[in-house]
């Protein structure tokens, strides 16, 4: 049984691994010919080169400066993400212990719009910026996402779960409801933190819709409609290509590397015992 489930487990990493490794043999090989001849059969899979020269295409290319992109992208990504778990987990802090009737409202509403497809309300919302003048910039890219329903029922389901003995003795102490969620509510929601930041940084990350309809210049361009772009004018150059899909791939890496291990707690089921 255990060998069995050894070669499940070695087979499925071949099949998680083994696209992503053959991304990173065909950027390191510097023969374009060779490339075309061997790309879509097994041999694609096993280094047939090694070379910097498509990484170095890459970052130096005058049309499609790489450095750019990627500031852009990791700018609207930290922007995003600070901001929007700040703001989230504050108004989920003060779903869970407020006071007043509202607060099931307001949640029923925040449930009911994270139902809502986002493609639905696209086309109200780039009327609305257009008319503030806020195409082709950083903040179309970053308010309009601020809040996310999705985060805020997350942090809503980890606060909620909070021993109600903690809460009372802040407020026996003179503690206010915003003094309570800075000393007790966000120092302990570390799990929930990650977990949405990573799906946060992911959703930046992998946005096209949006960011191609707001943007119009190399400016304020993020990576994936570069890669987009790229990719549409140098369909021949796969060297390229998969550099840039590897340059592009990496800060998610990274980022998942450093938060994993409270994106693994909360996965599994983060709560305070008490």
């Amino acid at each position: 049984m255990k060998s069995i489930r050894f070669l499940l487990g070695l087979l499925l990493t071949a099949l998680v691994l083994g696209p992503l490794m053959m991304m990173v043999w065909l950027s390191l090989n510097p023969d374009e010919a060779n490339i075309t001849a061997i790309i879509g059969t097994a041999r694609a899979f096993f280094p047939s080169g090694f070379s910097l020269q498509n990484y170095r295409e890459i970052i130096s290319d005058p049309y499609q400066p790489f450095l750019r992109y990627l500031f852009n992208t990791l700018f609207i990504a930290v922007c995003l993400i600070g901001t929007g778990v700040m703001v989230n987990s504050a108004a989920a802090f003060a779903l869970a212990w407020g006071h007043g009737k509202y607060r099931q409202w307001v949640l029923a509403l925040i449930i009911a719009v994270f139902v809502i497809p986002g493609e639905g309300l696209t086309i109200p919302l780039i009327l609305m910026v257009s008319r503030w003048g806020w195409l082709d910039s950083y903040q179309v890219q970053i308010v309009p996402f601020i809040a996310s329903a999705f985060s805020i029922f997350l942090f809503y389901q980890f606060f909620s779960k909070l021993p109600a003995e903690l809460i009372e003795a802040a407020r026996i102490d003179g503690a206010s409801l915003f003094t309570t969620y800075l000393r007790i509510g966000l120092p302990l929601s570390k799990p929930v933190i990650a977990t949405t930041a990573i799906l946060g940084f992911l959703d930046v990350w992998n946005s096209y819709l949006w960011p191609s309809m707001v943007t119009r210049g190399v400016e304020f361009r993020p990576l994936s409609v570069a890669m987009a772009a790229y990719f549409g004018n140098q369909q021949s150059y796969w060297g390229n290509v998969t550099a840039f899909a590897v340059l592009m791939a990496l800060p998610v890496i990274i980022v998942f590397l450093i938060f994993q291990r409270w994106f693994v707690a909360s996965v599994v089921g983060s709560g305070v015992k008490g």
